[in-house]
């Protein structure tokens, strides 16, 4: 019996590190990927790919709040705390960015502003396409097997970030080709009261009691 726990307590030990590594991931990826969005958006005058870049700084809040959370699995008392805490800090990520969201979709469907063609954003935005999903699966994976409620909202919270990137995309594609400039503004839109209803229930813990 004592074998079994200590070879369970193996087993959570490492998919804990799986998960920080996953952490570290996306915090240096959001950086690189954030600098890069509000670079080029700067350059080609594009508010849609600058809010991009501002959502990739958000998601190394979030990273940075799973981190935080996985650096104590080991101590159960500590584990519980920071979950919470780290749930609440991913819940306000998710508040800060449907906020934006709104308020820049809003903001570009009243001034008619039109996102710039960006060769590096189409580039940026198909990248992101396909590395979010991938890494939106991984961290579900150690979020149902640490029983991580802080994780599994991190995770949802990188699956937004590939309908952003697609979002993204699809409006840069259509006015470029098609001139249909309130593509990308109206389909945010629709995401926000769905981010805002992940953010909320992260904010009063729900996630985390649903998990335990």
């Amino acid at each position: 019996m004592l074998w079994g726990m200590a070879e369970l307590t193996l087993d959570r030990t490492r998919i804990a590190h799986r998960g920080k590594r996953l952490a570290y991931f996306t915090i240096g990826w959001n950086i690189l990927e954030g600098l890069v969005a509000v670079a080029a958006g700067a350059v080609a005058g594009s508010i849609s790919l600058v809010g991009f870049g501002i959502d990739s700084f958000i998601e190394v809040a979030s990273g940075a709040a799973v981190l935080w959370r996985m650096s104590v699995d080991a101590d159960v008392f500590r584990r519980e705390r920071n979950e919470r805490l780290a749930l609440r800090m991913v819940g306000l990520c998710f508040v800060g960015l449907a906020v934006y969201i709104g308020y820049e979709s809003i903001s570009d469907l009243v001034h008619r502003d039109v996102p710039e063609s960006s060769l590096a954003g189409i580039i940026l935005a198909a990248i992101s396409l396909v590395v979010m999903p991938l890494l939106s699966r991984a961290k579900r994976r150690v979020g149902n097997e640490l029983k991580s409620a802080a994780m599994k909202a991190d995770a949802k919270q990188t699956e937004f970030c590939t309908y952003l990137s697609a979002i993204l995309l699809g409006g840069l594609v259509l006015n470029s080709t098609l001139g249909i400039w309130w593509a990308d503004p109206v389909a945010a839109l629709i995401m926000v009261p769905i981010i805002a209803k992940e953010g909320y229930e992260g904010l009063q813990g729900k996630a985390c009691d649903s998990c335990c």
